[in-house]
């Protein structure tokens, strides 16, 4: 009888590659959710007014009065709005303890209430019919929350800065609006009021100056559709460094606001930002905003967010500038359309920020990289890319790092694995170019619906699996006959949690023969046992699943010979974790003859013979793998020193 081998390759390949990466990379950028440094809201405040549903907005503008030395801002907001059905009164979302001072409506003063829901309820003093237009403005002032990070002063090199951030809800924590997922405001204006000595960022083009006294007022303008949470302003000494992008498809400045005690170190950094513009723009579609600008304003939160057309940015690494970018076409043109898609935001940026390296560093680079990310996925056995209800009222689950952005963005990766190139791409680029969609909001039916016309694929099972429930699949990989060129091949599959029955996906194989020779065959598993006769011409001496990382498994395994292999069950580790001594377990009828076992990086730390047990207790902790040669065969587990 042939010896029984398992090849449980990839587990060892994956940590080591997930090791490399990081020497690679900024390793700050292993959690995209951390560096991203969205809003810690609190869990409370994680939620949609609908008292803010039955107007439209349209064209706003905010003259804001602020310093970046004092957490205070004073401001005149107006909105003009069209009423969706009959309106006697009309309600934003503003924090309590900002003080509106007078309201107008159409120029005439009327009443107004502000209450602990954070809500402006303003009465109309008329009724408004449904399609009826008319603007309010709203005076204020008082001192935001810093406890949101939505307003937050900090300081460089001694020097006062001001920067807001919004996302999720944080936006009514330093002016009034309406922060859903349902409207956009069609148009903004900003003009940003401070001391002179100082240099004010915001969305769109800026237009021009004024100086009065002591102080500097900057305006700009914002002409594309805008979500509140991505309405955002910055003030500090800024130095600016203007790139121009000159594409066949789009010419425009970018504009970046720096801090001048780093800038000579940053300015070579922002090059990059013109070579990944291009390869996006080569791949989807023009700039989504370049009748403005792109740009980057540096502040302190340590990471980026995603503003349109000015990213603010803690550093300018690769996959930050690369990330952030990708979201002024995922996330800015067309947003989620609730956070519990939130992941065609974050996943779609994560993913394209893998694309940036594929394209720049090659096929090793990009397999390193989704090593990366299936080792965070698969780091726990559950968990959906689609949120919940209850999902949606923690801001660590909207913005998990593993789920939202990680397995968001493999799921891309997997779907483009499936559907092939030109499907995914051409669907991706119909899905930006669609009408209802553009500069408007999405929710995961509507990208499913433009991938499945690409590729005439019913993708149903696919989303089911992948998107709405949770886990993954472990894969084992029976292998019978070699060299005749017709070589058996029974895939089977356990899953990590139970809402999945089984992962419809094509599983790619590969074969290593005894001289060098390699193949690999992509098997089309679309049912549990399933039997594949697949042509090798070589002698076959090992076989790897899911070599290179396309699809989301762990603890894959190949068994070649022909024999029935080892029950999942008969042979096991114990204690696991262990501290000290690590047991085996096995039938009474199975001998071990050697035993190596190695660290996550593939390094030998300890041998033996004849042994069922081993002293661990010097080895480093984490997880390890024990490579077994049995009477009955040699088989490879994996333990975790604790």
């Amino acid at each position: 009888m042939k010896n029984l081998t398992f090849f449980l390759i990839n587990i060892v390949t994956l940590a080591a590659f997930a090791q490399q990466t990081q020497s690679h990379n900024d390793t700050a950028f292993e959690n995209m959710a951390e560096a991203e440094m969205k809003a810690a809201y609190r869990t409370s405040n994680f939620r949609a007014n609908l008292n803010t549903g039955n107007y439209d907005v349209g064209h706003t503008t905010l003259e804001l009065t602020v310093d970046p030395e004092e957490q205070y801002i004073s401001g005149i907001i107006t909105t003009a709005f069209t009423a969706k059905s009959v309106m006697t009164t009309i309600t934003f979302d503003l924090a309590d303890n900002l003080d509106v001072t007078a309201v107008t409506l159409n120029g005439a003063t009327v009443n107004f209430t502000q209450n602990s829901n954070d809500e402006l309820v303003i009465n109309l003093g008329t009724t408004l019919q449904t399609g009826q237009q008319a603007t309010v403005v709203v005076r204020y002032n008082g001192a935001p929350s810093d406890e949101q990070d939505a307003f937050v002063l900090n300081s460089h090199s001694g020097r006062p800065i001001l920067a807001t951030l919004s996302e999720p809800y944080g936006a009514k924590e330093w002016w009034p609006c309406k922060q859903d997922l349902i409207d956009k405001i069609e148009g903004l204006d900003v003009y940003i009021t401070a001391p002179s000595q100082y240099v004010a960022v915001s969305n769109g083009l800026e237009i021009g100056q004024t100086t009065t006294g002591g102080n500097k007022t900057t305006h700009f303008k914002h002409n594309y559709p805008i979500p509140a949470y991505l309405v955002a302003i910055a003030v500090t000494n800024y130095t600016v460094y203007t790139q121009n992008y000159t594409s066949a498809m789009s010419n425009f400045p970018v504009v970046n606001y720096l801090y001048p005690e780093s800038s000579a170190q940053n300015e070579p950094l922002l090059s990059q930002t013109l070579d990944i513009m291009n390869f996006y723009e080569n791949t989807f579609e023009a700039y989504p905003f370049s009748a403005e600008k792109y740009g980057h304003a540096q502040w302190n939160q340590g990471g980026g967010m995603e503003h349109t057309t000015v990213s603010f940015m803690g550093s300018f690494g690769r996959e930050l500038i690369a990330h952030e970018l990708a979201h002024q076409w995922f996330g800015d043109k067309i947003t989620c359309g609730s956070w519990k898609d939130i992941w065609l935001n974050e996943g779609f940026a994560t993913y394209l920020s893998g694309l940036v390296v594929e394209n720049q560093d090659g096929a090793s680079g990009f397999r390193a990289w989704r090593a990366q990310k299936i080792a965070s996925v698969v780091s726990s056995p559950n968990g959906a890319v689609y949120l919940t209800d209850n999902d949606t009222i923690s801001d660590s689950r909207i913005f998990s790092s593993r789920l939202t952005y990680n397995k968001g963005a493999m799921v891309l990766h997997m779907l483009r694995y499936k559907i092939g190139d030109t499907a995914f791409y051409q669907g991706i680029k119909n899905y930006l170019a669609d009408n209802t969609l553009a500069y408007a909001y999405a929710k995961t039916p509507d990208f499913q619906q433009h991938m499945e016309a690409a590729s005439d694929t019913n993708l149903t099972e696919f989303f089911n699996n992948w998107i709405y429930n949770q886990g993954y699949p472990t894969y084992t990989v029976v292998v019978n006959g070699s060299g005749n060129g017709n070589t058996l091949v029974t895939i089977s599959q356990s899953q990590s949690d139970p809402s999945v029955s089984f992962f419809e996906m094509p599983v790619p194989v590969r074969f290593h023969g005894t001289n060098g020779e390699e193949y690999e065959a992509i098997l089309d598993n679309t049912f549990n046992n399933q039997q594949f006769t697949v042509p090798v011409n070589f002698t076959i001496d090992t076989v790897e699943v899911n070599a290179d990382y396309h699809i989301i498994s762990a603890d894959n395994a190949a068994v070649l010979g022909t024999a029935t292999p080892l029950a999942q069950n008969s042979i096991s580790l114990y204690p696991n974790p262990a501290n000290s001594l690590l047991k085996l377990q096995l039938p009474n009828s199975i001998t071990v003859n050697h035993a190596v076992i190695y660290n996550a990086l593939g390094q030998k730390v300890l041998e033996s013979n004849n042994d069922t047990q081993w002293n661990v207790s010097a080895l480093s902790t984490g997880i390890h793998f024990i490579k077994l040669e049995t009477s009955a065969g040699n088989v490879q587990l994996k333990f975790v020193k604790g």
